[in-house]
């Protein structure tokens, strides 16, 4: 089964995504924080990262360049915001990001950018 960390400040929006992952049939952990989120990934990697950008002490770009550093081997990573110009996308991009998706996402693109992503069998 493929682990998901699920990262964002805001409690409905981590329940929201654990929701549709868990449906999905992927495992779910969470975390409140870009430092919370490094210190699980340095632990026990995970294959995909759901990453919020706005959240203190670490943003999500903070949380991926760390990452990206940090990794032994690439896991992709989905930054999700409310963020919509195309300058935070790139942005996003730059910090490591595979994906980005504007909240609140839309279950079947996001289960589809996460099967694409894992290398998964589109169904």
């Amino acid at each position: 089964m493929k682990r998901i960390l699920v990262i964002d400040d805001a409690a409905t929006v981590r329940l929201y995504h654990r929701s549709i992952l868990e449906d999905a049939g992927y495992e779910v952990s969470e975390a409140v924080n870009g430092l919370e989120a490094l210190e699980k990934a340095l632990q026990t990697p995970f294959d995909l990262y759901v990453v919020d950008v706005n959240m203190p002490p670490w943003d999500g770009y903070g949380f991926l360049q760390r990452l990206r550093l940090a990794e032994t081997t690439h896991a992709p990573a989905i930054m999700v915001s409310t963020e919509a110009a195309e300058s935070d996308e790139a942005l996003a991009y730059r910090a490591g990001s595979d994906a980005y998706l504007v909240k609140p996402v839309k279950p079947k693109m996001f289960l589809t950018k996460i099967s694409l992503l894992l290398g998964e069998t589109l169904v």
